[in-house]
């Protein structure tokens, strides 16, 4: 039986497919332990409900996590989180965020004569905020 988790937060108004959402929130909850490796999770039927969309919309989001090796299934017994799906989640997004956002950091600060030392001194005042 899987877990029942306590958020679900789906953006209908947003740019980000609700499938992408759906496999973002379920990475989220893999990363801060709501979803152990070898833990069920939520059914696709279920999501679904839960947010009453299309079941397909649903599947979609989940079977992007299974492609990535993050979930797998168990014939007859639901979708479960992979043993390495901290370590591919964590690779993924450092990726995202390298080739992403701080791509476009880097950019706005060159536009705006910001020095990288000024930008790592700006990052040092809010870390731990």
């Amino acid at each position: 039986m899987y877990k029942q988790v306590m958020k679900i937060n789906i953006n209908t108004n947003s740019n980000i497919p609700i499938f992408n959402q759906i496999s973002n929130m379920l990475e989220d909850y893999i990363l801060d332990g709501t979803y152990q490796a070898d833990e069920a999770i939520i059914s696709t039927t279920q999501l679904s409900k839960l947010l009453k969309i299309n079941p397909a919309t649903a599947i979609k989001g989940v079977s992007i996590l299974t492609e990535q090796g993050i979930l797998y299934k168990r014939r007859g017994m639901g979708m479960y989180v992979s043993k390495e799906a901290q370590d591919i989640i964590m690779e993924k997004r450092k990726a995202s965020l390298k080739k992403d956002t701080l791509k476009r950091l880097i950019q706005e600060c060159k536009k705006l004569n910001i020095t990288k030392q000024a930008i790592i001194t700006m990052i040092e005042e809010d870390w731990d905020d």
